[in-house]
């Protein structure tokens, strides 16, 4: 994993015991001569008990592909919980070593790139962006982003060889984290509550496919119950249910597309109690069955 690069601080990982936890396929410097970027492709192992991630100041972003699990990650004495699944992006917060283990239910696979903190650094400031609240745009990216996640697709896949493409590419990544996932400047910064729904639509991501009740999204974020409706209807337009069923619906459409999984087999991984659930909610927000959104 050390690589010897003024761009990058990779010495961080240098002892980390890396074929212990991965098997890494592809490797951008190595298979594309890439420099400005660096993009790595794994296959992870199923079960890990402890696992010690080491604080690099590049920023790294995490995409799984393949496989489900519920990670346990600690980071300043908490053991915080998230979903590991295709498409659920992560960023990992620069500077900052966690721990982390969990048990998968399946082989795993991710993306992973690499963006100089140089590169972001810069791109803030030609944005007129002082300083770079980290942990926050951390935050703001496991919300969601499906322009991030298919752009981190497109760079996992690309084989062009030489730099060109690599440095448009961490460009176009820098501006976009800084511009959809950084406060302006001058702007204020962000509302409690509003932080506090974007905390919610995290957990409801995370938790996709369990049996979620309103009081556990409103336990979550620290809110009651009528204090959480009424500001996630503020901040979004829509109540915590209806905004949960439309996630669960944007997941069954992925794996409607993706797999050939039955709707049977689809519903309860979306978090539906069964078919005719799916099926339902299901044409209500599309105004097609699955079959229907499936063939065509």
């Amino acid at each position: 994993m050390v690589f010897d690069s003024v761009h990058f601080d990779l010495q961080p990982y240098a002892g980390f015991a890396m074929d212990s936890y991965v098997r890494r396929t592809h490797c951008s410097w190595e298979d594309a001569s890439w420099q400005s970027l660096l993009v790595q492709r794994f296959h992870h192992v199923p079960v890990v008990e402890s696992m010690e991630l080491p604080a690099a100041a590049d920023l790294h972003l995490i995409l799984p592909v393949a496989g489900r699990a519920m990670l346990e990650t600690r980071v300043d004495g908490r053991w915080q919980r998230r979903t590991w699944a295709p498409g659920q992006l992560e960023l990992a917060v620069p500077d900052r070593s966690v721990l982390r283990r969990y048990r998968a239910d399946g082989p795993m696979r991710s993306v992973q790139v690499h963006i100089p903190r140089g590169t972001v650094e810069r791109t803030a400031a030609q944005l007129g962006i002082r300083e770079v609240d980290y942990e926050s745009m951390a935050a703001s990216v496991a919300t969601g982003d499906p322009l991030l996640v298919e752009a981190v697709r497109a760079v996992g896949s690309a084989e062009e060889a030489g730099d060109l493409y690599a440095e448009a590419s961490a460009a176009f990544l820098a501006v976009h984290l800084l511009t959809r996932h950084s406060r302006a400047p001058g702007r204020r910064a962000p509302a409690r509550e509003d932080a506090r729904v974007r905390a919610a639509i995290a957990f409801m991501r995370e938790r996709l496919a369990e049996p979620l009740t309103l009081a556990d999204v409103a336990d979550e974020v620290h809110l009651s119950v009528f204090h959480l409706v009424r500001v996630f209807r503020r901040a979004t337009g829509q109540t915590p249910h209806r905004y949960l069923t439309q996630l669960r619906v944007e997941e069954a459409k992925r794996l409607l597309r993706e797999t050939g999984f039955t709707v049977a087999r689809i519903a309860p991984l979306c978090g539906f109690a069964d078919s005719g659930a799916l099926s339902t909610a299901f044409l209500r927000h599309t105004g097609v069955r699955p079959s229907a959104y499936r063939n065509s």
